[in-house]
């Protein structure tokens, strides 16, 4: 797999190593708190993004990211189109977990992949700079980045009507999933 087509985010390297890759007191903002042991949330590893709703039984590790506002996970028209997709390639709601992030604790990438850990990741209608990836990738690449595989595409609207952007899912799908 080439890496030419990753480019990582600045802005989201900056504010992970503000002034320098070893946090101290002297290079600590004046402003910032300073970490308390006390302050830090353990999750259990078996209870798997437990505290996140999702809609799927997650079987297969395969996180679908949406972002519908004013709906838990997505209309009913996109769940059907998006379930027909999945039948294609062999999977159904029990495999996957789709995550509507307008409804969720946290929209970050960072956030998502320590939750759920998932093995595939498909942004529908996100890009990886809204997702606060730390690099970018084309719509329709399929990118494997920290022990997961991403792919990103348009709303479940463009992808159900247009001919050509459903080819082109189908082709990254056969590709992820082996069917």
């Amino acid at each position: 797999m080439s890496l030419n087509n990753i480019q990582l985010n600045p802005s989201l390297l900056a504010d992970m190593y503000r002034t320098s890759l070893v946090e101290t007191n002297q290079n600590l903002r004046s402003n910032e708190k300073k970490y308390a042991p006390a302050a830090i949330e353990t999750v259990a590893k078996d209870t798997k993004a437990a505290n996140w709703k999702y809609l799927g039984e997650y079987k297969k590790n395969i996180l679908i990211v949406v972002r519908y506002n004013g709906v838990p996970y997505l209309p009913d028209e996109q769940l059907n189109f998006l379930t027909s997709v999945l039948s294609a390639c062999k999977l159904n709601l029990a495999d996957v977990a789709i995550f509507n992030i307008a409804n969720s604790p946290s929209a970050l990438y960072k956030e998502l992949q320590e939750k759920f850990k998932s093995n595939f990741t498909i942004l529908l209608g996100l890009t990886p700079e809204e997702f606060e990836m730390p690099l970018s990738f084309p719509e329709f690449q399929v990118q494997s980045f920290n022990n997961c595989t991403f792919l990103y595409a348009p709303v479940l609207e463009m992808l159900e009507t247009d001919k050509v952007l459903k080819s082109k899912l189908w082709t990254c799908l056969k590709k992820m999933f082996g069917v």
